[in-house]
């Protein structure tokens, strides 16, 4: 998987995480919260992965 294709799954996963986050803000449900807390976290940690796959990828190209 590409740096990129990372990174597009972990800003729909922090998307996602938020909105979790919110609805279970506003019902009062705090097992929706820590769940949309745990995809949002899921989701910066893809990113960084895909940060990193394309870090990498770049110094190999460089000579």
């Amino acid at each position: 998987m590409s740096g990129t294709k990372d990174k597009a799954k972990g800003l729909a996963n922090e998307a996602i995480g938020n909105v979790k986050q919110g609805v279970g803000k506003v019902t009062g449900n705090d097992k929706l919260r820590a769940e949309g807390k745990g995809q949002e976290l899921k989701g910066e940690a893809q990113q960084v992965k895909g940060d990193v796959k394309d870090a990498v990828k770049d110094s190999v190209k460089k000579p």
